[in-house]
């Protein structure tokens, strides 16, 4: 599958737009495009998903890897993948965009905020491109985008500045409707705040499908999973039964996570805002999300209790961030209304007005735990806006290595077979199935 990757001058320039044009004006032109997003985001790559009509794959080369980044981009579908990058193109210590487009050896083609400039939309790119050497990185920026760029004469001298070795990709008009409102996690999901299909297709009329096309181009092949993790061979009745939580509440989910889940077991997808009781099964698994903004719900519905009864009979539970709140005694939110959780895990969350975490991270094993082995490392991300106050008897599963955890020294609250941690991990980590084979 050819593959070409979207990187900003900056955060905030209009690359989920772009990536969105991108996606819509391939699509017109009868191509199936695989949407990607650069870094661990869960929020832009549902505005790819709601466009392109399949998920979103995440390429981080802290989460998998290079050689996971490369099977996990394999496992697309299409002919054609728009990669959205993370922040700038050279921003980010662990995974950044350059780092992501290096390791796929896919072109970069450059979103640069046009709305106040015309040569200097030329010199940025030329600048961009040059620093590539700097960095000693194999990035290969191939030409722009021009965001918030007029027709006429504004997009005439930005062509007419590019140098022959800079292509120029098109424009995305500036329109106030192809703005995504904000919140506390980022951008809010897709299903909350579509962009206005007449406003997207405006957008993407201005791009230059042709020449993303011709620009595009195939990574090399990814090597196989080790043999320890082949998908299993069993019928649905001799396989483990998995519940997973998905709906408003807990929608942090990589696709890789389902699909590494349903090679080995039986997904029984619940929604516990919904009423849902918790169906039968041997492990129970509650993505991030937003438990903060339903919390009335989780608390009046059976789900919670549900998930607190098969944790005490000892079925593994894995909860992660949002997980982690539900699994506690009780959330605050941040209008200071206090709901009981299902009390599982030691600790009393509330909601803060600024994020407590944001970082890649690195865990260290302290005891036996249902995603790892005493010892053993595992890699992730964390980005949340609540503290947990946890008792003085509670029992932390990892020290930590990189970022912030619970307490800055320690992350994962255990209690009987269930984990609690603030850290999100990938499939490529190794942890699921940990969580797998204790089941």
């Amino acid at each position: 599958m050819k593959g070409v990757v979207l990187g900003g001058v900056a955060s905030g320039v209009g690359k989920t737009v772009a990536t969105l044009a991108a996606i819509r004006a391939l699509d017109d032109a009868g191509h199936a495009v695989q949407p990607a997003k650069a870094g661990p985001d869960f929020i832009d790559p549902s505005h790819h998903e709601q466009v392109a009509g399949r998920p979103s794959r995440t390429l981080d080369l802290w989460l998998q890897g290079a050689a996971g980044l490369r099977r996990n981009y394999a496992r697309g579908e299409g002919d054609v993948c728009v990669v959205e990058g993370v922040m700038g193109l050279y921003d980010g210590d662990k995974s950044s965009t350059a780092a992501v487009a290096e390791a796929l050896d896919l072109p970069v083609v450059l979103v640069v905020d046009a709305s106040a400039g015309m040569e200097s939309v030329a010199a940025t790119a030329l600048g961009f491109r040059a620093y590539a050497d700097r960095t000693g990185r194999d990035v290969d920026v191939a030409g722009v985008i021009a965001q918030r760029a007029h027709g006429g004469r504004h997009e005439d001298g930005i062509r007419g500045a590019l140098p022959d070795e800079l292509t120029y990709f098109g424009r995305v008009p500036p329109n106030d409707d192809l703005a995504v409102p904000e919140r506390h996690l980022g951008l809010h999901m897709a299903a909350e705040s579509p962009v206005p299909e007449d406003a997207l297709d405006a957008a993407a009329e201005g791009l230059r499908t042709e020449r993303l096309l011709d620009v595009a181009r195939e990574p090399e092949r990814a090597s196989e999973p080790p043999e320890s993790r082949a998908p299993s061979e069993a019928a649905d009745g001799d396989r483990p039964r998995v519940a997973v939580a998905r709906d408003d509440a807990f929608r942090f989910v990589y696709p890789a996570t389902v699909e590494r889940l349903r090679e080995r077991a039986v997904v029984e997808p619940f929604a516990p805002t919904a009423g849902d009781p918790l169906p039968p099964c041997d492990g129970v698994y509650l993505p991030g999300g937003y438990p903060e903004r339903h919390a009335a719900a989780l608390a009046e519905g059976p789900a919670l209790d549900d998930v607190a009864d098969a944790a005490a009979e000892g079925v593994p539970v894995l909860g992660e961030c949002g997980g982690l709140m539900a699994l506690a005694e009780s959330l605050t939110t941040a209008g200071g209304e206090t709901h009981a959780m299902a009390g599982v895990l030691p600790a009393d969350v509330r909601m803060r007005d600024r994020y407590r975490a944001l970082d890649h991270v690195e865990l260290r094993a302290r005891r036996d735990a249902p995603t790892a082995a005493t010892g053993e490392t595992l890699r992730g991300h964390e980005l949340h806006y609540s503290a947990a106050d946890v008792a003085s008897d509670a029992r932390f599963a990892f020290d930590v290595e990189r970022g912030t955890g619970i307490d800055g020294d320690r992350e994962g609250l255990i209690e009987h077979r269930t984990l609690g941690t603030y850290c999100h991990v990938h499939p490529e980590s190794g942890a699921f199935d940990a969580f797998l084979d204790g089941l």
